[in-house]
């Protein structure tokens, strides 16, 4: 019996030990990450550089000059943050312009024309000069078009009026399900002799602002001029044509392809001080829609980045592997500033362990979704979730980073999403009001912070 006592002394003795050997840790952690989240709240800079990005730089579409002029101003804020190097990658990219405004106008006989806000959508044409009128017909699918076919869809304009799902909680999910009309819907039409197509804003919001962005069309295919209305112009549309179907709408586009244009990803990088060839990303990308100032998309997304670097060498987190600012070119059109970033990695041979994103507005951080080749990684990370709930981050997802960051899952590494409260983002999204008034300076630095953090952990203890 004694030496039973003994033994069972001598395993509570163990226990107590490791767990004095582990708690400290967590209590370092915990200690670290309030520093990081203090420091962001007490002296982030990350919205005065959104200000200052916004205000001299919106509408920085892919061959624009505003886009060039973004890329030597981020050059400038990443030097100055005194990185060990700061570098250009070459990005061939989309070039193309919206011209003079567009406008669509609903007409019906005996009574006034209607103008319905409207926006080119990019990559379409424009109509002639004088614009196109022809009779509509309202789908809510692309499946509607390919049963109605060629004989009831030739001549016409196609509108595709399916509302994102307001019951879905998560916002992107519904902005997924509802953008095949707008990212495919053109492209189909055009395949049934379709002479234009209206397509319903991708928003959750009941106003008159429209939605602009890309739709896709296949190399050599015919294109068409495409345009997104606001929700309250569809609305007005889709009952004008119940009340008369035999209504016409006259569109006027001036939108044009130009060859395409040199860019740049830019790239901010502290080398890491014991394995100085694994590389650690955090970016988001520079350009924004013509018309759109970029504050939330993906503004915020650029200059959380940067403010990563900022809390490391602020607390003298010197990262043991290779730190990295990408800032990516081209997401919006085409995606070739992240695919370019991919392509350069697999060329020389670089490993990246891990790389996340900031590509869904500059909201609160709730969490965010993680992608590796084993599928695993949200699992490994939700370890962590105790650190991060102080701060109101507690959701670690199964996802795929995003568009910059998830082609690097090919090339093995991890990826990752910060994932803000979505509810209010595409209220904003690919329009004119993604302005920085829209933009909480305190939910900026909090999702800074997150980033910093969760790049703090995988640097010193990996997932």
């Amino acid at each position: 019996m004694r030496r039973l006592l003994c033994l069972l002394f001598v395993f509570a003795a163990q226990a107590a030990l490791a767990a004095d050997s582990t708690e400290p840790s967590r209590t370092t952690q915990q200690e670290t990450i309030n520093r990081i989240f203090a420091d962001a709240l007490a002296h982030g800079c990350a919205y005065d550089q959104l200000r200052e990005l916004v205000a001299r730089y919106p509408g920085r579409l892919g061959g624009s000059s505003n886009l060039d002029g973004a890329i030597g101003w981020a050059q400038h804020q990443l030097t100055s943050l005194g990185v060990d190097r700061v570098f250009t990658q070459d990005v061939t990219v989309p070039h193309w312009e919206r011209g003079a405004p567009e406008s669509v106008t609903l007409l019906r006989p005996g009574e006034p024309p209607v103008p319905l806000n409207a926006l080119a959508l990019g990559g379409t044409i424009a109509t002639p000069a004088e614009g196109l009128t022809a009779p509509v017909i309202e789908v809510r699918s692309l499946a509607d078009v390919e049963a109605l076919g060629r004989e009831k869809i030739a001549g016409k304009i196609v509108f595709y009026n399916r509302p994102m799902d307001p019951t879905i909680f998560r916002t992107s999910t519904a902005y997924s399900q509802a953008g095949d009309q707008r990212n495919h819907g053109p492209a189909l039409a055009a395949r049934f002799g379709a002479t234009a197509v209206l397509v319903r804003s991708l928003t959750l919001a009941h106003d008159d602002v429209p939605h602009t962005g890309t739709t896709s069309f296949g190399a050599g295919q015919e294109r068409i001029p495409a345009l997104a209305l606001s929700t309250l112009a569809a609305d007005v549309l889709s009952a004008a044509l119940v009340r008369n179907p035999d209504a016409t709408v006259r569109v006027v586009s001036h939108a044009r392809l130009l060859p395409d244009a040199p860019s740049h990803n830019i790239i901010g990088e502290w080398r890491g001080s014991e394995r100085p060839d694994e590389i650690i990303v955090v970016g988001g990308h520079l350009d924004s829609w013509d018309v759109a100032p970029g504050a939330h998309d993906d503004g915020t997304g650029v200059v959380a980045a940067m403010e990563v670097l900022r809390l490391f060498k602020s607390l003298d987190l010197r990262p043991r592997h290779t730190l990295r600012c990408v800032l990516f070119t081209s997401e919006e059109n085409s995606g070739n500033g992240g695919k370019r970033y991919a392509q350069l990695a697999r060329v020389s041979g670089e490993k990246h362990l891990f790389a996340i994103e900031s590509d869904n507005g500059g909201f609160a951080p709730a969490g965010f979704n993680l992608g590796n080749p084993a599928g695993d990684a949200h699992e490994r990370a939700a370890r962590w979730r105790s650190l991060f709930e102080p701060w109101g981050v507690w959701h670690f997802q199964k996802g795929s980073g995003g568009a910059d960051v998830g082609p690097l899952i090919k090339e093995g590494a991890t990826v990752a999403g910060l994932m803000p409260d979505s509810q209010r983002y595409f209220d904003y999204h690919h329009t004119r009001a993604d302005t920085i008034d829209h933009v909480n300076p305190r939910e900026l630095h909090l999702g800074a912070a997150a980033l910093a953090a969760l790049i703090w952990l995988i640097d010193t203890e990996g997932l």
